[in-house]
């Protein structure tokens, strides 16, 4: 029991590590702040090793926190390398792919552009707003708009992504904004700093704020990808140079040796960088 809760204590400690504070942490993990706080200070105790510089930074790693979560996230890797393997049904692998909204929906319709059932492989899509944890293998591979800078992760960039502003027509002057986990995506931070006070109303799923855009209530900003062939919307300015962004395939560092995640890594390249996704 007592090496149970030293990994249990250590896999606590690496999300604090990670979120940089105690409220963060505790919205993924589900443990209650008060808990984690003691958690933390029993953790240090016994490590016999200050872990955190407290103030207002937060909470801050010291050169030994940041010893420890390098070995701590060392351990989550192989804990999760291990459920992976046991949970692998027998046969075909699985390859977990997380995408937002509008990469997801375009995969989704094209999925034959890229894959068929008698590939080694099966695609199974996880759509989140938010980057999913590759390190903890919750995904084996993340399509995200910037260039990885976790050491354990490897990327390869497929593409620019431009975003731009649609609506019914020009008569159209509100806007609509984002609510939720939506409402911290670039595209959603932008419309709330430039046309913040001509929102109407708010939507925390994307193509609700895009039936609602075709509806004529308001203006939404989307990639272009999707709102040059979207029925009922026409493109109101110019792309908007702030919000241009790369596109990268992202995954663990060991996991593309893997020959399926290998493969699947390929089959999306050549379709994200193809101009098969312009047709939705």
């Amino acid at each position: 029991m007592k090496n149970q809760r030293i990994w249990d204590d250590l896999a606590l400690f690496a999300e604090v590590a990670r979120q940089g504070s105690l409220t963060g942490a505790a919205e993924r993990t589900g443990s209650s702040v008060a808990t984690l706080s003691r958690r933390m200070k029993a953790l240090e105790a016994s490590v016999a090793r200050p872990l955190f510089l407290h103030g207002r930074q937060g909470y801050a790693l010291t050169a030994e926190g940041r010893e420890l979560l390098r070995r701590a996230e060392k351990m989550e890797a192989a804990a999760a390398e291990i459920t992976e393997w046991r949970d692998r049904p027998r046969g075909k692998r699985r390859v977990r792919i997380s995408a937002g909204t509008w990469t997801a929906m375009v995969l989704a319709r094209h999925l034959t552009a890229f894959w068929t059932p008698d590939y080694d492989w099966v695609p199974e899509f996880l759509h989140c707003e938010m980057d999913m944890d590759i390190a903890r293998r919750e995904i084996d591979i993340g399509i995200r708009n910037r260039r990885p800078d976790q050491p354990w992760l490897a990327g390869r960039q497929t593409a620019h992504v431009d975003f731009a502003a649609y609506g019914r027509d020009t008569e159209v002057t509100g806007w609509i904004g984002a609510a939720g986990d939506r409402a911290n995506t670039p595209s959603a931070r932008w419309t709330e700093h430039h046309h913040g006070d001509r929102i109407v109303t708010r939507a925390n799923q994307a193509q609700l704020g895009m039936a609602m855009a075709q509806a004529g209530v308001g203006r939404m900003v989307l990639p272009t990808f999707i709102g040059e062939h979207t029925t009922g919307l026409v493109r109101l300015g110019e792309p908007i140079a702030a919000l241009r962004s790369e596109e990268w395939l992202v995954c663990h560092h060991e996991g593309r040796h893997d020959p399926p995640i290998r493969q699947a890594l390929d089959a999306l390249a050549g379709f994200l960088r193809s101009n098969a996704r312009t047709s939705v």
